[in-house]
């Protein structure tokens, strides 16, 4: 059978699809207030206190980031391509009594007005990213000069051994841990990776040398996410925090230059 459908729409319905038990997964939803805390203060550490401004969560999900950015005091968009995961995202704010703007949108075709937001966020979007050269183009278009982006991702693709050994204890004690239990959209996920840019795992280095070719500057690499792992680590399990030390995960922030 032939398809006119484009690899971003198959990403955007394999995450549609995760949509009712995304939060589920450790890292994904925020579980405790040490967590909660412990994300709120990488974030203050890179974009600082929003004092009102004007903040872009892309690829926002269920919209956990959205709401800490809300609580920052960032006037908040959330943009995601999925419906579903919008939905859970305004119920979210609805109950939290956040006022929070979602919009349906392709993260890396963002259709916002130039220099329309003081900062950007994104968390695990990077390494799903189709054209991520043209992605970082548009995201320094959208943003003030002088603003800031935050990077929050990870190579969840190329572990090494010791990530490789507590992948294979996890999937033994705990099923499903490592992702979809469902073997359709676990195939699914595997031909998506296949065909992303980053299909051989999102180095902090690469990223950060694309951010500085379109244009980025003060683009600075932390690796310091223990404090955010050891909370997961704790409401998920040893073992589970345990390996998300031993992955190549990060944070990149990155300045849109005043001139």
């Amino acid at each position: 059978m032939i398809s006119n459908a484009t690899l971003r729409d198959e990403i955007r319905d394999y995450w549609s699809a995760r949509a009712p038990s995304f939060d589920a997964a450790p890292g994904h939803g925020i579980a405790t207030p040490g967590e909660r805390k412990a994300w709120q203060d990488l974030l203050i550490r890179h974009l600082g206190p929003g004092q009102g401004g004007r903040a872009l969560d892309l690829a926002c999900g269920t919209g956990e980031m959205s709401g800490l950015l809300c609580d920052l005091g960032y006037q908040v968009t959330g943009l995601d391509w999925s419906e579903p995961m919008l939905g859970i995202a305004r119920a979210k704010a609805w109950n939290a009594g956040r006022a929070i703007t979602f919009r349906q949108a392709d993260a890396e075709i963002t259709m916002e007005p130039d220099a329309s937001h003081d900062v950007l966020l994104t968390r695990h979007l990077v390494w799903t990213l189709v054209d991520p050269a043209a992605a970082f183009a548009e995201w320094r278009r959208i943003l003030r000069p002088g603003g800031r982006l935050l990077i929050i991702d990870g190579d969840f693709v190329s572990a090494g051994r010791a990530a490789r050994l507590l992948n294979w204890i996890e999937r033994r004690i705990a099923p499903g841990s490592g992702g979809s239990s469902d073997p359709d959209l676990a195939a699914q996920h595997r031909s998506i990776l296949r065909r992303v840019h980053f299909h051989d795992g999102a180095r902090a280095e690469v990223v950060a040398g694309m951010l500085h070719s379109a244009g980025f500057t003060k683009v600075t690499v932390d690796r310091g996410l223990g404090p955010i792992n050891r909370m997961i680590g704790r409401h998920a399990g040893f073992l589970h925090g345990l390996k998300r030390q031993t992955q190549h995960r990060y944070a990149i922030s990155a300045t849109r230059p005043a001139r």
